[in-house]
């Protein structure tokens, strides 16, 4: 791999909100896991290029398409993804580098001149970027994501 997909700079802002790795059994602890910055990219491979699991190239190093499926598996349940579009989006709406005048919804989700749906979502992806320090800074300590925070 001639390029990481994850560089340095988006591992330092992600590696705060993953949990902690499990503590393995003192008898019979089975292999090492996998790092969590190995299976990342792993996951972050096979959603890009909508392969399989099972197809994940065994040249990359990322260990087993399961054991990365596994991982994201865990990583969701854990809400990994929420606070890191959370924080991400905080990111981003401190540095004005999103424009939700012009947001809207998909067409086929909207229904035809019955309702203003784009005009909601805008409406709401603004209001995520408007809660407050305390909450950003309680989202990043892997603390409950408000409702309003989620949009």
């Amino acid at each position: 791999m001639d390029k990481p997909i994850i560089e340095d700079e988006v591992w330092a802002r992600i590696e705060p909100l993953l949990p902690p790795a499990k503590e393995r059994r003192f008898r019979y602890p089975g292999r090492k896991p996998i790092p969590d910055r190995v299976a990342l990219t792993g996951i972050l491979f096979v959603l890009k290029a909508r392969i399989r699991w099972r197809d994940l190239p065994v040249g990359m190093r990322c260990g087993s398409g399961v054991s990365c499926w596994r991982r994201m598996r865990d990583w969701q349940e854990a809400g990994v993804w929420d606070r890191l579009k959370t924080v991400l989006l905080e990111e981003l709406c401190t540095a004005e580098e999103i424009n939700f005048s012009r947001a809207k919804t998909d067409p086929s989700a909207a229904r035809s001149g019955k309702s203003k749906k784009g005009a909601e979502l805008a409406e709401d992806e603004q209001s995520a970027c408007e809660h407050t320090a305390a909450e950003t800074e309680d989202i990043r300590r892997g603390g409950r994501v408000p409702y309003a925070a989620l949009g």
